[in-house]
């Protein structure tokens, strides 16, 4: 075959394996410099790739998904992989590319960003604000947005076992480092991050006995050392209540939107006021009320309603004022499904869409995914040529 043919097909091949995508990164393999080598011999490729540590949990995935982008370039016959793993050098210049200059410590989501920052928020425990926050999130994934979750509720962390991020031998799943940088889980679309992933094997019921200063530094890790990637929406599930963490995402994020999540029962929809009110100060904007256990509509066409009706009202008619109107944004109703799939793993808005939870949940995450975040002051990368 002539040297410019087959020129012609290494630069094919290298395209093409090049486009892979690593499912960790979501990034192209060559954009992120992984490909080492590509050449052809009478119809068989060789392809030399670089996994960014030894061990990587996706090395099979890669190497298949290479394989099969290479096999099906015209004149390919076989394909060999040869898989190395990137020396200290290649992977500091991988962790710049994936800063994208962004020095180290520092967060990506600035209010310049487009990604759009919402807090999940209660006055108190049990009211279902977890199960709100990662609802919401596969059901925005659900969308096609890019959607990451932290999960800053470091006391009472649940997102991992809400979401299903275990193995198979029960543990909570943990991130990948690259350097500095952590890779988080993806569970339905999701990226995840939760100080569960960091407790020692084991030690997942221990208490987390931090205060203040340990909760802020967790937080702001989470927010710069946690590699997200291009996000749309990033969530938050906040820890219940007024204390140390809220005041902290509150200086860290000032620009985030809150998501003030309360039951029917007075005794929750008292307290849940609080906590918007302490966004307000904080300088974050209430974008609506979100009522769990709210009533259910019952097979024989009667109302189940054990904790009453009308909280979510109460709560944004409370917060609302003449200068802002905060609305209930949703109802979410008594739900078998949503309690069993919540103790699952499993979400409803994924294993059970046509439950009426699930519903009310998708309905959310339509009216949220319309109202993007205003560009007014925001600095795009453009220039005049």
């Amino acid at each position: 075959m002539a040297e410019n043919a087959i020129e012609a097909i290494v630069s094919a091949v290298r395209e093409a394996v090049g486009a892979v995508v690593d499912p960790e990164l979501r990034r192209p393999l060559g954009e992120l410099g992984m490909i080492d080598s590509v050449t052809v011999d009478d119809g068989v490729a060789t392809v030399g790739i670089l996994l960014t540590i030894a061990g990587c949990p996706m090395a099979q995935r890669i190497e298949r998904d290479v394989a099969a982008a290479a096999a099906a370039v015209a004149d390919i016959r076989e394909v060999q992989v040869d898989v190395g793993v990137m020396n200290d050098e290649q992977r500091a210049a991988l962790t710049a590319r994936l800063r994208d200059g962004r020095p180290a410590a520092t967060t990506p989501f600035t209010p310049d960003s487009l990604t759009r920052v919402i807090a999940v928020t209660s006055g108190k425990g049990g009211v279902g604000k977890s199960t709100v926050t990662a609802n919401l999130a596969v059901a925005l994934a659900n969308r096609g947005l890019r959607v990451g979750l932290i999960d800053a509720d470091v006391h009472g962390f649940s997102i991992p076992g809400l979401l299903g991020l275990h193995d198979a031998d029960g543990r909570v799943l943990r991130p990948t480092h690259v350097d500095e940088l952590a890779l988080p889980p993806v569970a339905y679309g999701v990226k995840t991050i939760s100080i569960g992933m960091f407790l020692r094997p084991g030690s997942e019921d221990s208490a987390v006995p931090w205060r203040g200063p340990m909760l802020h530094r967790t937080l702001e890790q989470f927010l710069a050392d946690v590699f997200f990637g291009d996000l749309d929406v990033l969530l938050i599930d906040m820890p219940p209540g007024t204390g140390d963490a809220a005041i902290s995402v509150g200086h860290l994020l000032p620009h985030a939107e809150v998501l003030v999540v309360t039951t029917p029962q007075p005794a929750a929809s008292s307290v849940a006021v609080r906590s918007g009110q302490l966004a307000r100060q904080l300088g974050q904007r209430i974008i609506g009320v979100v009522e769990t256990m709210s009533p259910a509509m019952l097979a024989d066409g009667s109302t189940f309603e054990p904790f009453g009706s009308g909280g979510g009202r109460a709560v944004a008619e409370r917060l609302s004022s003449p200068d802002e109107e905060v609305r209930a944004v949703a109802s979410i109703p008594f739900s078998t499904a949503l309690r069993t799939g919540g103790d699952a793993g499993l979400p409803v808005v994924a294993e059970q869409p046509e439950d009426p939870a699930a519903l009310a949940f998708a309905a959310l995450a339509a009216s949220l995914a319309v109202r993007s975040r205003g560009l007014a002051g925001v600095k795009l990368p453009l220039s005049v040529a």
